[in-house]
């Protein structure tokens, strides 16, 4: 089997319409809007990348009850409502069945049965269970397949399911709190409800790893509202900035951004206090480098201790060695993390992976940006010696060749060809649709490096180490310098893609573009072909940015990479626009990409297709985008962020703000943003901008800051 970085991750199962997602850490339960499980589909209750529930059906007096309505109370819970089929010749059933499922390091559902008769109602109630213990990606991709030997057990207290392959063991133990008559894989009960009466039983399913019980987060006869999850979540909650505006459309885009964020915290048993992020629901429930620097990044308006806590973790992960099959090297930030046969629950019991060219400069810009915001002094010092690791890495072994710029190629055939965000196999091409062979050197990583060595300067600057400074000034401006004279596409108005094995431009127009603006590596003088060829027909479809330009060959609205949009993707673009003032078209891209947010009610997707609303009216989904998803989820915060042009830099006692609303928005106040360890309110309508809490030293500078 192939290893879970190398399965292509342009051609996976998508969801099909009606089904409900529940997640909690690297727990998540797909199911039908009836609560059933469907076997042979990719429904079921995961975790730790294993499928420990691959079937579950209700029947009610020998029939399918029939779904009502279906809720998520919370990220982790939902209700379902479904009746009884009603009795030969009545229109009408008196019984309704109430499913309250809670998913958390396993799964409860209180299973209620209302009678609203004026009699007492006989019921019989069947429940099956089936688990395959499949290996996630292999459901992902519909070839789940059971590897190994499953046994079921039946007693009195439940039922047991047991897995073994090898030396890997897995398990399932489903209890019911109401007594149930248990044979095969059936849980029955038989019972009269009281006239107006109803019955009720709580079922607990605990997943078992290498013979221990894992306790889920949710107990039978224990009060719901008290449990981790939904305290961590409540605290989340009080502490997120408030948003008030007249724009709907942005303020439900805000605020499901920041409850999707909540959601997708992950808590590592070794450092409970520290928050990482899963990159998505349902199928990347577990930590990504790349995707929780940007997203943390992105967070910081809300909550930068999410970034202290994720530089805290990728650092206690970095690579010490070289390792040909897992593509580690000294200094390098991991790409992911999986779990497989892991018995322990802590992020240290999984395997890592290392294959990504841009989270080790991410790792030191995010750094140096979480200084700028004047928090966590002691964590940003303790990690300096973790930056100066991946700077070493970006020198030793990042620039395979020597020629200032850092490039990628994998070590083995188990790794991912592509290894810039945009990971698909056929994402790196060629204007004429040629693919780019490897090494390649992607044009954003080099602003990525550009960025991590100014952040590198700024701390020696700050520590009077003049020889650093210089050193990585010095740095900072040659490859500004060679990045400009080798990229630039004079006869085309844009910069490569990146350069290929040959050092040949890669000339497809591509979104990529948009992050070197976001990063400062663009000289002034190019920003306005960058603008232009960004905002062009042929990359904005109206909603959004594509990832590729539609008159390249390859472009396909409905792909991975080649012509999709990508919210994050645009939300740095955006920003990168409005820093070099550009506010016009960022806004376009911003206005664009909420609108779409309206469409996906407020909550953007990983991805949609990149047809223009010259085609098609609305948004069009991609077939298996993840949602929620952490950097899609954050996006809204990053335009919140690129509206209040709000940059601060609380070390040398200063923070820009100077807000420009767009068309739909007349009025917007921010409450709690954190900053400098105080909580700053911000208000700007069309008359003017208010800004309170800042605190006496710290000035408040009412201008753009210049790039």
């Amino acid at each position: 089997m192939a290893e879970p970085w190398n399965v292509a991750v342009d051609e996976p199962i998508g969801a099909p319409e009606g089904v409900v997602t529940l997640v909690q850490g690297s727990a998540f339960c797909i199911s039908g809007r009836d609560g059933d499980v469907a076997r042979g589909t990719p429904q079921g209750l995961f975790f730790r990348d294993t499928r420990f529930l691959s079937g579950l059906d209700v029947h009610v007096n020998g029939h399918r009850a029939e779904a009502l309505a279906a809720e998520r109370t919370a990220p982790f819970s939902a209700t379902f409502v479904l009746r009884s089929q009603p009795v030969a010749g009545r229109a009408d059933s008196t019984l309704m069945v109430l499913r309250y499922r809670y998913v958390g390091r396993g799964m409860r559902e209180d299973l209620v049965v209302r009678n609203y008769g004026e009699e007492p109602a006989y019921c019989s109630i069947q429940l099956r269970f089936s688990a395959d213990f499949a290996n996630m990606f292999a459901v992902k991709e519909g070839r789940a397949r059971t590897e190994g030997e499953i046994t079921l057990d039946t007693s009195r207290e439940g039922l047991v399911f047991d897995y073994r392959r090898g030396a890997s063991r897995r398990g399932l133990r489903i209890t019911s709190g109401e007594p149930a008559q248990f044979v095969a894989n059936t849980a029955s009960w038989e019972t009269v409800v009281p006239a107006r009466g109803h019955w009720s039983t709580c079922l607990q399913f605990t997943p078992i790893i290498d013979g221990v019980d894992i306790e889920p987060r949710y107990l039978c006869g224990e009060p719901v509202e008290h449990s981790t999850p939904h305290q961590r979540l409540d605290q989340w909650r009080e502490a997120v900035p408030a948003v008030e505006t007249d724009y709907e459309v942005f303020h439900r885009a805000v605020t499901q951004g920041a409850e999707d964020l909540g959601a997708l915290r992950i808590f590592d048993p070794d450092f409970p206090e520290r928050a990482v992020l899963a990159a998505g629901a349902p199928w990347f429930m577990t930590l990504f480098g790349r995707d929780s620097l940007l997203t943390s990044w992105m967070a910081l308006i809300v909550d930068p201790t999410l970034a202290q806590d994720v530089l805290q973790t990728l650092a206690r992960f970095q690579g010490t060695k070289v390792d040909p099959v897992n593509d580690e090297e000294p200094g390098r930030i991991l790409h992911e993390m999986r779990f497989g046969d892991a018995s322990s629950l802590s992020l240290g019991g999984g395997s890592v992976y290392y294959g990504t060219a841009d989270a080790t400069p991410l790792f030191v810009m995010l750094l140096g940006e979480l200084r700028r915001w004047g928090l966590a002094a002691e964590v940003v010092d303790s990690l300096l010696p973790a930056a100066d690791r991946a700077l070493a890495w970006i020198e030793d072994y990042g620039d395979r060749d020597g020629d200032g710029y850092v490039e990628y190629q994998r070590s083995s055939d188990k790794g991912l060809g592509n290894q810039g965000w945009k990971d698909s196999w056929d994402a790196i091409r060629f204007a004429d649709g040629r693919l780019a062979r490897a090494p390649i050197a992607l044009c954003e990583v080099q602003g990525y490096v550009y960025g991590a060595y100014l952040a590198r300067a700024h701390f020696a600057d700050e520590a009077g180490d003049t020889a650093t400074v210089d050193r990585y000034r010095s740095k900072a401006a040659a490859l500004k310098s060679a990045f400009n004279r080798d990229f630039w596409l004079e006869d085309l108005g844009w910069f490569a893609m990146g350069l290929d094995a040959d050092k040949k431009p890669i000339d497809a127009l591509a979104s990529n573009i948009g992050h070197c603006l976001w990063t400062g590596i663009v000289d002034a003088d190019k920003a306005q072909a960058v603008a232009d060829r960004l905002l062009s027909p042929e990359m904005f479809s109206g909603w959004g940015i594509r990832t590729l330009s539609s008159d390249m060959t390859g472009y396909n609205p409905i792909s991975y990479h080649v012509g999709s949009v990508w919210p994050h993707d645009n939300a740095i673009i955006a920003a990168g626009l409005t820093r070099y003032g550009f506010v016009d078209e960022a806004q376009r891209v911003i206005v664009g990409l909420l609108e779409a947010a309206g469409h996906f009610g407020g909550r953007l997707p990983e991805l949609f297709g990149g047809l223009g609303r010259d085609e098609v009216p609305f948004p069009v989904s991609y077939p298996s985008s993840c949602s929620p998803q952490a950097w899609a989820a954050a996006s809204p915060l990053m335009f919140l962020r690129s509206i209040l042009r709000l940059d601060p830099w609380v070390p040398h006692g200063k923070v820009w703000i100077d807000p420009v609303l767009p068309p739909p928005i007349s009025r917007l106040r921010v409450d709690r943003i954190p900053l400098a360890g105080r909580r700053v309110t911000v208000e700007v309508d069309r008359h003017g901008m208010y800004a309170e809490g800042m605190g006496a030293d710290v000035q408040l500078v009412h201008s753009p800051r210049d790039p």
